[in-house]
C-alpha cells in the first residue's frame, strides 16, 4: 500500500486478513473465558497464567482483570474476541470500573490495556475495534439484553461514555501501556492514542481509523492529540482516508513505541512494566502530568498543580503552616529558605 504523505517508507505487501468491520451479526451470548488448545480454558492465547492472578471482587463478562504476581502491574483486556473486541455500554462500564480500581490501588504503577484472542470464529486478533455498530442509536450506544439491535433496552438513554474512559486513562497517575495484538480500529484506535505507550504485534497489529466510514468522529484525543503526536499531515491522512496501517508503519510515524514479534508481545509488555515500576512513583506520576500539561489546558494545570500541592504537604514548611493554624499562633518561617 502506498499513500500520498510519507509514501517513501510505506510500501508493504499485506496478506489477506479478517476485516475489523462489517461482520455478520452475532446472536446469542458467548460464554467467557473462551476455550483454546484442545478445550483447555484460557484467557487469551498470549496470556501466561503463571504470571498473573485474577483480581478478586469483580464479576466481569466483557473484560478480564488480572494482577501480576511479582510486580505492581495489572492487565485489563477486552474479552469479546468474537466481535473483534468491540465495546458496548456494558463493556465500557466494566472497563471504567477496572481502570478506576487500578487508579486507586496505591501498589500499582502500570496498567497493560490489551485485547484477548484470537477470535473463535476466524482466528483473527484484535485489541479493540471500537463501538459495536449493531447497537448504536441516534443518542449513542444502547444497553442491550443480548448482542443484537433487536435486544436493545427501550427507554435507556444511549451512551458515549467511552470518552470518560479516555479521560480516566489520560488523567490517572499510572503509566498505561496499550498492548495491541491485532486490530486497533475506530474507538479502539483512539484508546491506543490516549494511552501513554503502545506496543504492537509485528504480524497481526493493524491500525485503522474507521470514524468517517460509520459517520462518527473523535474530535478530541483520538484526532487532535494524534496530530500532536505524529503531525497534522499524517493524522489527517489517517482520518480522511481511513486506510489500514501496519505496526511498522505506525512506528515510523511515531504512534507506536515498539513493534514486537506476536509470540513475545505480552512478555515484552510485562518487561516494560517492570522497568516502569522500577522508577520513582512520584517522579513517574509528575512526569506523566507534565507531559499532559501542554495539551490539557486548565484541567492539565489543575491536575499538575494539585499533585505539586500534595508534594508540598509533605514538607516541614507545610507542617509548620498547619500547626501554627491549629495552635492559633503566627507561623515561624525562619527555618525555611527562599530557594532559587
Amino acid at each position: 500500500m502506498q499513500s500520498g504523505a510519507g509514501a517513501s517508507y510505506r510500501t508493504v505487501t499485506k496478506a489477506p486478513r479478517p476485516s475489523p468491520c462489517g461482520e455478520a451479526p452475532v446472536t446469542g451470548v458467548v460464554t467467557r473465558p473462551l476455550c483454546w488448545n484442545n478445550g483447555a480454558v484460557s484467557v487469551s492465547a498470549l496470556f501466561d497464567p503463571s504470571a498473573w492472578r485474577e483480581v478478586p471482587g469483580f464479576s466481569f463478562t466483557d473484560i478480564t482483570y488480572h494482577r501480576a504476581l511479582d510486580q505492581g502491574t495489572v492487565r485489563i483486556a477486552f474479552n469479546r474476541p468474537e466481535v473483534r473486541n468491540a465495546f458496548r455500554p456494558h463493556t465500557v462500564d466494566e472497563l471504567f470500573a477496572a481502570l478506576d480500581h487500578a487508579r486507586m490501588s496505591t501498589d500499582v504503577g502500570c496498567v497493560l490495556l490489551t485485547g484477548n484472542g484470537p477470535s473463535p470464529r476466524d482466528g483473527g486478533w484484535a485489541f479493540c475495534s471500537g463501538g459495536d455498530q449493531r447497537i448504536r442509536g441516534k443518542d449513542g450506544y444502547k444497553y442491550a439484553d443480548g448482542e443484537t439491535a433487536e435486544t436493545v433496552e427501550a427507554g435507556r438513554a444511549g451512551r458515549l461514555h467511552i470518552l470518560e474512559v479516555q479521560r480516566l486513562i489520560r488523567f490517572m497517575p499510572k503509566i498505561v501501556v496499550c498492548v495491541v495484538p491485532g486490530w486497533a480500529a475506530g474507538g479502539g484506535h483512539s484508546l491506543h492514542v490516549v494511552c501513554d505507550l503502545t506496543l504492537a504485534s509485528r504480524e497481526h497489529a493493524r491500525f485503522k481509523q474507521t470514524d468517517a466510514d460509520v459517520a462518527s468522529f473523535d474530535g478530541g484525543y483520538g484526532s487532535a492529540y494524534l496530530a500532536r503526536m505524529i503531525g497534522q499531515k499524517f493524522a489527517r491522512e489517517i482520518f480522511f482516508l481511513g486506510r489500514e496501517y501496519s505496526a511498522d508503519e505506525m512506528h515510523a510515524m511515531g504512534a507506536v513505541n515498539a513493534v514486537v514479534p506476536h509470540a513475545d508481545l505480552e512478555r515484552t509488555a510485562l518487561e516494560w512494566a517492570r522497568e516502569i515500576n522500577g522508577k520513582s512513583p512520584t517522579a513517574q506520576r509528575m512526569l506523566k502530568f507534565a507531559f499532559n500539561l501542554v495539551d490539557d489546558g486548565l484541567v492539565g494545570q489543575q491536575i499538575f498543580a494539585g499533585e505539586a500541592t500534595r508534594l508540598a504537604y509533605g514538607t516541614d514548611e507545610a507542617e509548620e503552616g498547619r500547626r501554627s493554624f491549629l495552635e492559633k499562633r503566627d507561623p515561624d518561617w525562619s527555618g525555611h529558605p527562599w530557594h532559587f
